[in-house]
C-alpha cells in the first residue's frame, strides 16, 4: 500500500509541476527563446500574437509551444528558425516566415534531428528554403499544416516535407505547394501519407526512394512539374489518391522504379501525360483504378513482370496500355475498356472476344515519337484496323481475355 501511495504521490506531483508560460509581447517573458530557457518538461509555453525574430531556436526537452494563430517567427532570410531534438515535443498554430538558404546546410523553418513523439500541428510555413526537415526520427506526427514555398530554379529552392532515415511517421491533412519536391521521403519505413494536397511544385508532387511498408491514402497530387515518383521500394501501398493535370514531356501521374510487391488500388488518374509508368516493377497489383483523359494511361517497359492489372476502369485516354518490348510478363483481366469492340452473347458482362489493348500505332510512336503528329489521322485507324485483324507487331500475350462490357462501379 505504502508503495503504490508513493507511485500515486509521485504521479501528482509531476501532474503539479506542469507549469504554463506566456511569452510574448506585452508580457514578462518577451521572447520564446526566454520561455525555451524557463520551461521544464511537460511546460506549456503559449507564445503571444506578434513578429519574432529570434534566429535559431533549439527545443530538446518535452515542452508544449502554442501560438494563438498569427504569432510569427521571421527568419529574415538568414537562418533556419526552430530546431527540435528530443521527444515529447509539441509545436501548435505558429507561423514560420523567410527561413533562409544555404548552399551547404538544409536550412528549414522547421528541423527535426534525433527526435521521436513529436508533433508539428496547425503551422504555417512561408518563403523557406526547407519547411519540415526531418532526420533520424521516429513516431513524428504533420498535421493540417500549410506550407506555401516562393519557388525559384530547382537547386535553389528545397522540399516541402522531407524524411530522411525515419520510421513511424503520419503525415496528414497538409497542403504543400511551390516547392522542389512537396513530400520527399528518403529510408521512411512503416509510415502513412495521407490526406494532403501537393500541387504545383517544381518537380514531384511525391518523391520517395528506399522507403518500404508505407501506406499512401487519398492525397491529391496535382499539377506538378514531373508528377509522384516511386524509387526502389517494396511492399507500398497507393490507395484512393487522385493523379491530376501532370502534364509534360517527362511527367506521369505516377512513376514505378524497381518496385516490388505492391498495391495499387482505387485510384484516380486524371488528365496526365502518363498515368503510370513502370519501368523495372514486378509483383504489383493494380484494381480497381480509373484511368481518364490521360494521354498514356499505362506505359509498361519490358523490364517490368508478374504485374497483374484487374477491375479498372479504361476512358477517354489516347493510348490505354503502351510498352517498348514484345515479351511483356504481365497479366490483364476483367478491366473495362471503353475502345473494346467485342460482344456478349451469353450476357454474362464480360466480353466473349479478347481485347489487345496495345495498338500498332502506339507501338510505332514508342520507336518513333516523331509520328505522334499523325494522330487521329485515317492512315493511323486503318493501321490500327489492320492489326486487329492480323496481329503482327503488338504483343501477343498482352491481352485481357475477359475485358468487361460495362464500365465497373468504383
Amino acid at each position: 500500500m505504502r508503495f503504490l501511495f508513493v507511485i500515486s504521490w509521485l504521479i501528482c506531483s509531476h501532474v503539479t509541476l506542469a507549469r504554463t508560460i506566456v511569452a510574448g509581447v506585452g508580457q514578462p517573458v518577451k521572447t520564446l527563446t526566454a520561455a525555451v530557457q524557463l520551461a521544464r518538461d511537460g511546460d506549456t509555453i503559449r507564445l503571444r500574437n506578434g513578429v519574432y525574430k529570434e534566429g535559431r531556436i533549439v527545443i530538446t526537452r518535452p515542452v508544449t509551444v502554442l501560438g494563438e494563430g498569427n504569432t510569427i517567427l521571421d527568419g529574415d532570410h538568414k537562418q533556419e528558425l526552430l530546431v527540435i531534438s528530443g521527444s515529447h515535443v509539441t509545436i501548435k498554430k505558429l507561423q514560420f516566415h523567410h527561413a533562409g538558404y544555404s548552399a551547404l546546410n538544409d536550412y528549414a523553418a522547421v528541423k527535426l534531428i534525433d527526435a521521436s513523439y513529436v508533433l508539428l500541428e496547425d503551422n504555417l510555413v512561408y518563403d523557406a528554403y526547407f519547411a519540415f526537415h526531418i532526420s533520424n526520427a521516429a513516431y513524428c506526427t504533420i498535421r493540417n499544416n500549410r506550407i506555401i514555398g516562393i519557388p525559384k530554379t530547382e537547386q535553389l529552392t528545397g522540399n516541402g516535407i522531407h524524411l530522411w532515415k525515419s520510421n513511424h511517421a503520419l503525415i496528414e491533412g497538409n497542403q504543400v505547394t511551390g516547392y522542389r519536391d512537396g513530400i520527399y521521403f528518403e529510408f521512411v519505413t512503416e509510415s502513412v501519407i495521407r490526406k494532403n494536397l501537393s500541387e504545383k511544385n517544381i518537380r514531384y508532387g511525391l518523391h520517395f526512394m528506399f522507403s518500404h511498408g508505407d501506406h499512401y491514402i487519398e492525397n491529391i497530387f496535382r499539377n506538378n512539374g514531373a508528377g509522384v515518383a516511386v524509387m526502389y521500394s517494396k511492399h507500398v501501398t497507393m490507395e484512393r489518391n487522385h493523379f491530376e493535370a501532370n502534364w509534360g514531356a517527362s511527367s506521369y501521374g505516377l512513376l514505378l522504379k524497381e518496385i516490388t510487391d505492391s498495391h495499387i488500388v482505387s485510384n484516380l488518374f486524371l488528365k496526365n501525360t502518363t498515368g503510370i509508368y513502370m519501368e523495372g516493377a514486378s509483383r504489383i497489383e493494380i484494381e480497381r483504378n480509373i484511368f481518364r483523359n490521360n494521354g498514356w494511361a499505362v506505359k509498361v517497359q519490358a523490364s517490368c513482370d508478374d504485374n497483374v492489372f484487374h477491375h479498372n476502369n479504361f476512358f477517354g485516354n489516347s493510348f490505354d496500355l503502351a510498352t517498348n518490348g514484345t515479351m511483356v510478363l504481365n497479366k490483364l483481366h476483367n478491366n473495362y475498356w471503353d475502345k473494346y469492340e467485342g460482344y456478349d452473347i451469353d450476357k454474362n458482362g464480360v466480353g466473349d472476344v479478347p481485347y489487345h489493348p496495345v495498338s500498332m500505332y502506339s507501338m510505332i510512336v514508342e520507336q518513333t515519337p516523331g509520328t505522334m503528329i499523325l494522330m487521329r489521322s485515317f492512315m493511323v485507324t486503318l493501321l490500327d484496323k489492320a492489326e486487329k485483324a492480323i496481329p503482327s507487331l503488338t504483343p501477343e500475350n498482352l491481352v485481357d481475355r475477359q475485358p468487361m462490357i460495362k464500365p465497373l462501379k468504383i
